[in-house]
């Protein structure tokens, strides 16, 4: 398959961890990748580290936390004539020593509006394009996490607090200063991380509610497996990033390397067995040899009341609405 006519999949967060190697996985399949990052340098020195041939993808700029800029991440992406075939939405910010919110460029909490608005508005926008792809099937895929989902086990852990959007209070309030959750209760930074996953989860469900059946996209999350060296955790404190990899390793059993996530995540993206729409995937939290992929039911993402309204207040509060 030569470069001109490969299938081409947008990958954000693509200059490090999952996405670098999903990247990776995806160009092995013969699909052109558009590396949606921050930091053009640190993603073309990334691809270059893992060998991927430079004619295999295509960097283009975007900062989630900012709703401009993703307005303008699409206008260079539709300038550059590429079809769109699939959307992968990796990228993602945790910030859990933070005592104070930091705010994005429009005054949200950053973890919400990178993980979850930057994400959302962005879906919303390449709809139009992925729709008017002529692949046999074509996909749109958010990655999630197995903290938001009280269904598996770390979503058990109680620290700081499990996740949950309340009656979402603070997004019916405008989600500004001095609201930092989208409960609107205190600020709890691990939390918003959680909270702003969770709404990743509801809006796949969503996405395939609205648009699965006249579409014909599929729409999935998926939960590749515990990535407990992933560079998600590079401002978690330093004891945290030493333990965490061991302990996943040895007591848990549930760590799974970048490399091994980016081949799970290319599968969900590209392969036959992953076309079922509207479901989350994952490989469980328990690793062993041989491990296949699985519908996983979700807790409080399979609310679809509160997915509806989350829906609606997402779409004001990323000018949509």
């Amino acid at each position: 398959m030569t470069e001109s006519n490969s299938p081409t999949v947008v990958i954000t967060g693509a200059s490090s961890g999952v996405g670098l190697h999903a990247t990776k996985a995806m160009t092995k399949r013969g699909w052109h990748v558009v590396m949606a990052c921050r930091d053009l340098r640190k993603a073309e020195k990334a691809a270059m580290s893992l060998g991927i041939s430079q004619d295999s993808y295509t960097l283009m700029h975007i900062d989630l936390g900012s709703l401009a800029s993703v307005r303008q991440f699409v206008e260079t992406f539709r300038s550059s004539g590429r079809p769109l075939d699939a959307l992968v939405c990796n990228a993602a910010t945790y910030l859990p020593l933070l005592k104070q919110p930091e705010r994005s460029p429009e005054g949200y909490e950053i973890s919400v509006a990178t993980n979850h608005l930057g994400h959302f508005l962005l879906c919303q926008l390449m709809m139009p394009d992925l729709k008017r792809s002529t692949a046999p099937e074509k996909r749109l895929i958010i990655l999630g996490t197995v903290t938001a989902n009280s269904k598996e086990l770390g979503g058990k852990i109680p620290i700081p607090a499990p996740a949950d959007l309340g009656d979402l209070a603070g997004f019916e309030a405008g989600f500004k200063a001095p609201i930092a959750m989208i409960d609107g209760k205190a600020f709890k930074a691990g939390k918003a991380y959680k909270d702003s996953k969770l709404c990743n989860m509801m809006t796949i469900r969503e996405l395939d509610r609205r648009f699965g059946p006249q579409t014909g996209i599929v729409f999935n999350s998926l939960y590749p497996g515990c990535v407990a060296d992933t560079p998600l955790f590079r401002n978690a404190p330093k004891l945290f990033q030493k333990i965490f990899p061991w302990f996943q390793k040895n007591i848990t059993k549930g760590y799974v390397s970048q490399e091994l996530a980016g081949e799970r995540t290319a599968q969900v993206i590209a392969d036959a067995g992953f076309s079922q729409s509207g479901v989350h995937w994952s490989w469980g939290n328990r690793q062993k040899e041989g491990r296949q992929a699985f519908v996983q039911e979700l807790s409080k993402g399979s609310d679809d009341v509160k997915a509806a309204r989350m829906w609606d207040l997402s779409m004001k509060l990323v000018g949509l609405g």
